[in-house]
């Protein structure tokens, strides 16, 4: 099983930061946000890692020639889940998927892994901790997610922040019939919704990974999740660098 790291964006509420380098080398203690999340998913025991690069891509390519690399070069068209399906070729044996803008441990990733459903989210049911001093991403923003013990209900930024039972990090595993079922639900969609108004009056091909994981759920596809209170940060604005620059390695 191979991680597949998501991360063609330029990451534009960072401003300057990212002028000259990609979001994912925004350091954090020092450190690229690339360098921790490879350590990350290496000592999950995962494979050699798949990069879905855009914004400077040859940049990353020339820095990490260990990794393996997928082009979108629509980056400045489509949004995550289009993104992720330019590593298509890569999903055969299953695949983990992580945004390339967070930081988490290892272990939240080995929680995934060892779960055996098909599909499976990772997510903060501390979120709310994180979103008290974030006003430049309000609890609007978040992916949130509501759960039935290990099964996904519902998954959507509308839900409302006191209903939910924790936040979609970004991270998640699909196995063999979990890849089956993504790439199943995903060409039902485009066929009817490409070049159309999909998801929260979002065009189909700059949707979310949530919205196609929404459709699968009210689909009746299986969809599990995996917890952890904390352990996970994202950088997404100025105010989340210094955030993270002054709490995570605490």
């Amino acid at each position: 099983m191979r991680p597949i790291i998501i991360g063609a964006g330029r990451g534009r509420r960072l401003n300057s930061m990212t002028d000259h380098e990609p979001k994912c080398y925004v350091r954090i203690g020092g450190r690229r946000i690339l360098d921790g999340m490879l350590e990350a998913l290496k000592a999950s025991g995962l494979g050699q890692p798949v990069f879905i690069g855009g914004y400077l891509i040859d940049v990353i390519r020339a820095d990490y020639p260990h990794v393996t690399f997928c082009h979108n070069d629509q980056w400045e068209h489509n949004n995550i889940l289009d993104s992720l399906l330019c590593a298509n070729e890569y999903m055969d044996g299953g695949f983990v998927c992580t945004y390339a803008d967070i930081l988490y441990r290892a272990s939240v990733v080995r929680r995934a892994l060892d779960h055996p459903g098909d599909i499976v989210l990772c997510v903060d049911v501390a979120w709310r901790d994180r979103y008290a001093d974030r006003s430049e991403h309000p609890e609007a923003d978040a992916e949130k997610i509501i759960a039935s013990g290990d099964r996904l209900e519902a998954i959507s930024r509308g839900i409302s922040p006191g209903a939910a039972t924790g936040e979609y990090i970004g991270v998640a595993k699909f196995t063999p019939r979990g890849v089956e079922q993504l790439r199943e639900q995903y060409g039902e969609a485009k066929a009817r919704y490409g070049g159309r108004i999909w998801k929260e009056e979002t065009p189909f091909e700059k949707a979310y990974l949530i919205h196609l994981l929404e459709t699968m759920v009210d689909a009746g596809v299986p969809i599990h999740v995996v917890t952890t209170e904390g352990d996970y940060m994202e950088v997404d604005t100025e105010e989340d660098y210094a955030l993270a620059n002054e709490r995570w390695e605490a």
